[in-house]
């Protein structure tokens, strides 16, 4: 079982020796990159480090991996603009290709690198984020239940 991320595409694809899933995604608008501080996303092999969330509702509101208390809403949205709302799961990733996507300057996990939940009011299926993999609430919601820590994660253009 196993995750991929197609940049091109902005597609996420859950496989267990078959194509069980798709889901439009946003990936990096700075495009792909490795470095530290690019707001890229990166590309290769990874691992799911951690899974944060559970039973949290679907649009919690998190920083620094954790419930602020507060449940998005529009209205919650228009009042705190240009905000990177990380919302309902986080899907921590850590890169397995020591000096690519691990350690130094290009570490995955030190850059905080997740699959996340994005507003409602977010674009999917173009690069807008700043570096993460970001899906519609709903979709991780999906996905989540299905994905295990040490779950690979391959990221490719």
């Amino acid at each position: 079982m196993l995750i991929t991320v197609d940049i091109g595409k902005q597609l996420l694809t859950l496989e267990m020796g078959e194509v069980v899933r798709q889901w439009s995604v946003s990936t990096g608008l700075n495009g792909t990159g490795q470095l530290s501080g690019s707001l890229q996303t990166p590309l290769g092999k990874h691992y799911i480090r951690a899974r944060i969330g559970d039973g949290l509702p679907s649009r919690a509101v998190l920083k620094g991996r954790r419930f602020t208390g507060e449940i998005w809403t529009p209205v919650l949205h228009s009042e705190q603009p240009g905000r990177d709302w990380i919302l309902g799961r986080i899907l921590w990733l850590c890169g397995k290709e020591p000096g690519f996507n691990r350690s130094g300057d290009v570490d995955t996990q030190r850059r905080y690198i997740y699959i996340h939940g994005t507003p409602d009011s977010e674009s999917m299926g173009v690069p807008l984020s700043h570096g993460c993999i970001r899906m519609n609430c709903d979709d991780l919601l999906e996905l989540y239940p299905l994905t295990y820590s040490g779950m690979i994660v391959n990221i490719h253009q």
